[in-house]
């Protein structure tokens, strides 16, 4: 069960081990088999990490309808959404440091949902996210994020399996990765179906090659 009241208060949920153990072989493979050079991108990626292309990858899809996964989306949302982007995200090892931010909503405040879901066991060794609980709903006269401000920032850690859930305007941000263990993950995005014809606009630009037109309910 998803405790309703207090995703909207923290604006996240971690869901613990909610990859079944005998998928991660599979998506490790298909991370590393659809790693693209950032130069090979519609839009170049930051070259601190790897990227990789695999929004087709029915594993990657089957990760991406996980039941509490969608449930946690479709507290958030609220109303009726779709699956927009995934994409491979892994630290390399010296890089990923980000300063923190919020990728913000694109119409109205919690239209726009982003889960994060490791393949590798995550945390301060290896470049694990930085978040800000509670920092999704910023007063009006509040002042934008400072990026170097970690006065009230945490870091995960966690297993492989797990599931990073969050409101995009949650501060948040990568880490570095200090030395050479790995950290694969899957950069999920969701959004409202009112969000539909400018999503349509933008996805040779992100490289999306998947079908993007099943709705999801709340």
């Amino acid at each position: 069960m998803i405790d309703r009241e207090q995703l909207h208060r923290d604006g996240y949920v971690l869901l613990r081990r909610e990859i079944p153990a005998q998928w991660l072989a599979d998506l490790r493979r298909a991370f590393d088999a659809g790693v693209q050079p950032s130069e090979q991108w519609p839009v170049p990626r930051d070259p601190g990490w790897r990227h990789s292309l695999l929004d087709h990858d029915p594993t990657v899809h089957a990760v991406c309808r996980l039941p509490r996964l969608l449930a946690a989306v479709g507290a958030l949302i609220g109303e009726r959404f779709f699956l927009a982007q995934v994409e491979g995200r892994e630290p390399l090892p010296g890089c990923g440091h980000q300063g923190l931010h919020r990728d913000l909503s694109a119409q109205r405040p919690g239209d726009t949902v982003n889960a994060l879901a490791f393949f590798d066991d995550y945390g301060a060794d290896n470049g694990a996210t930085r978040y800000v609980p509670g920092s999704h709903r910023p007063t009006r006269d509040a002042p934008p994020p400072s990026p170097d401000d970690e006065s009230r920032g945490t870091q995960l850690a966690g297993a492989a399996g797990d599931i990073l859930v969050f409101d995009a305007d949650l501060v948040h941000a990568g880490s570095q990765n200090p030395g050479d263990l790995r950290r694969r993950s899957v950069l999920i995005g969701y959004f409202a179906e009112s969000n539909y014809a400018a999503h349509l606009e933008t996805v040779r630009l992100r490289g999306i090659r998947m079908d993007t037109s099943e709705r999801f309910e709340p």
